[in-house]
């Protein structure tokens, strides 16, 4: 299972490569100036990592009905490492802007009003093909009182801060997501303690953000979030303060340092079974992220257009590739049939799964994503217009 899943791997990348290659003159992939490209060509291949790790734990679902990490240490750090760098990533860009916002100030309103546009739209989609789910497989089942299945609906609309609850006593509701929702809290709490982290390079938020990260902290003790991923986000943070430095960035991108990030992901791959094992693989996993964070683009990959075409559909990547594997081994393959897929058999299924999977995200970045992201500043201007109408009738009476 181990060396067909491996080779498997790699084929679906490839496979995954070249079907975004096809419709890539539809997507928006931006210029290389001003921006950190490394970075976007690396969110692609993070989400189909992840993707792949969630591909081999559904084997063992399905012969099994236990949801558990992989027997293969590879694929379990497919999927640990792609999350790490996500946060690592979301720091970085953040404190950037922060450090940015020192001389230039940061717009507060504007900053969540694209944190909102940029995760909610697809999310709801994602939750409305979920309550689709969760009534097929449950409407000849009695039905739970409709107050505690609307909670609960509301529980998983919320980005599930609030918990992740079964809906209408349907078991392993997560797993229609391939649990992957569990990260989006840790996204918004870390923008929510952004005008913390501000007060402390130096910048002074209005107090009504203050008084917001002030709640965020309170939810995330009351509701016991692990602050154990807390270093993920502090390594994207330290390799924003590094790449200010140009005898780093002249020293990132050279070929000794991108030895040096594949002798650190190698190594960690290969001597640790997960990244969370101790302090060690978590410094090879931010050392390697601060040499791409600084130019480094792994041999030119990360640089092509391909690549940075694959990280523009990295959220639909990482929250509908569960959708589509659910999909694909409960309803297109009953159980029975599923259960006795070979590894060869199964791991062909994976492989002609990406080119969809890869047209899918390719439509909903073009036509949910990008428009969304695109009305950032409608939206900011009409809700400050709406803010000083008000103030104006406040006035007049």
């Amino acid at each position: 299972m181990e060396i067909i899943g491996a080779f498997a791997a790699l084929i679906a990348i490839l496979v995954a490569l070249l079907s975004t290659s096809l419709f890539l003159d539809k997507l928006a992939v931006f210029s290389s100036h001003g921006r950190f490209v490394t970075l976007d060509g690396l969110r692609g291949y993070l989400a189909f990592f992840v993707f792949l790790h969630h591909s081999y734990i559904w084997y063992n679902y399905i012969h099994s009905n236990v949801w558990a990490l992989p027997a293969s240490r590879l694929f379990v750090h497919f999927g640990q490492i792609g999350v790490a760098l996500f946060f690592m990533i979301t720091g970085f860009l953040f404190f950037n802007k922060l450090l940015e916002g020192r001389a230039r100030g940061i717009d507060w309103l504007r900053l969540y009003v694209s944190r909102f546009l940029r995760l909610a739209p697809l999310y709801l989609i994602s939750m409305v093909v979920l309550f689709l789910i969760v009534w097929a497989l449950t409407r000849n089942e009695p039905a739970q009182p409709i107050g505690k299945i609307m909670v609960d609906g509301l529980k998983w609309i919320g980005f599930r801060v609030l918990g992740a609850p079964d809906l209408n006593g349907l078991l392993g509701t997560r797993y229609i997501h391939a649990g992957v929702t569990w990260t989006l809290p840790y996204e918004w709490f870390f923008y929510f303690f952004l005008p913390f982290v501000a007060l402390i390079v130096g910048s002074r938020p209005p107090i009504k953000y203050l008084c917001l990260a002030a709640i965020a902290l309170y939810v995330f003790d009351a509701y016991g979030y692990s602050r154990s991923f807390g270093w993920l986000f502090l390594g994207g943070m330290g390799a924003a303060v590094l790449v200010r430095y140009e005898r780093f960035t002249y020293f990132a991108v050279s070929k000794f340092a991108t030895c040096l990030i594949v002798g650190c992901l190698a190594w960690s791959v290969g001597n640790y079974p997960t990244i969370y094992d101790g302090g060690v693989p978590r410094l090879l996993l931010i050392a390697a992220f601060c040499l791409i964070s600084g130019g480094n683009s792994i041999f030119g990959l990360l640089k092509l257009k391909v690549s940075r075409a694959m990280g523009e559909m990295a959220y639909s990547i990482y929250l509908l590739h569960g959708v589509l594997l659910f999909v694909v081994f409960r309803f297109v393959f009953s159980g029975a049939s599923a259960n006795e897929l070979t590894p060869l058999q199964y791991w062909g299924v994976i492989v002609l799964t990406t080119p969809v999977l890869m047209v899918i995200c390719g439509l909903t970045f073009r036509f949910i994503e990008r428009p969304a992201m695109r009305s950032v500043d409608t939206l900011t201007h009409w809700i400050r217009a709406q803010k000083k109408g008000r103030l104006d009738r406040e006035e007049l009476n």
